[in-house]
């Protein structure tokens, strides 16, 4: 099942679970192509929130818009030739390259410092490093959906993103925004810069 790109309800609970889902999303198509059973669920899902106007409802019709009109071998060509390839990718999918300009600088080892503190760790079958964007919608995720109340609350999740997220996702959503051959992954970096404004002020309404 798709999640709607916001909660159409006024259930906290209901928009945690909408947030999760979304950067759980997010972690999926930046991660890997996306597998065509996944694109299958997208191709069908709803394009209009019954809240009408919501701030996501746009980039998130767009979104399935260029799902419905792309193949799914064309989305996968697409994600290799942003992301993949021998050598350097035409589109960095990591926060040290847009924040240092080299990878596995001194933002990776600030990040492994936190991750260390919240009692994370890589998986060792993961090949990319913890700074992939994939990775951090990854570990939003948990910090808004796990259980142990003490690591996974708004306190948390304010700080992670205003440290390790704010500073460079708009400057990859540019990147990929501005690459002649991104049009599904243009809906992604749309949808992504959509997503991190609302949560930033969302966590602005705390302080």
């Amino acid at each position: 099942m798709m999640p709607l790109p916001e909660s159409t309800t006024s259930s906290a609970l209901d928009e945690e679970t909408a947030r999760s889902e979304l950067y759980g999303l997010l972690a999926q198509v930046y991660y890997a192509p996306p597998a065509p059973e996944w694109l299958a669920n997208l191709r069908l899902a709803a394009t209009e929130s019954p809240a009408a106007g919501g701030f996501l409802e746009e980039p998130w019709r767009a979104l399935v818009g260029v799902a419905r009109e792309l193949t799914d071998v064309q989305i996968a060509h697409e994600f290799d030739a942003l992301f993949g390839g021998v050598g350097k990718p035409e589109v960095y999918l990591y926060a040290s390259h847009y924040l240092s300009g080299f990878l596995n600088e001194k933002p990776l080892a600030r990040l492994r410092t936190e991750l260390d503190s919240l009692g994370l760790a890589r998986d060792e079958a993961m090949s990319e490093t913890e700074d992939h964007i994939a990775y951090l919608c990854e570990v939003m995720r948990y910090l808004i959906a796990g259980d142990d109340v003490a690591v996974a609350n708004l306190t948390r999740q304010q700080s992670f993103v205003a440290t390790h997220m704010q500073p460079w996702v708009n400057l990859l959503c540019d990147a990929i925004a501005q690459h002649p051959k991104a049009h599904f992954y243009t809906a992604v970096a749309e949808l992504t810069r959509a997503f991190m404004s609302v949560e930033a002020q969302g966590f602005d309404m705390l302080a």
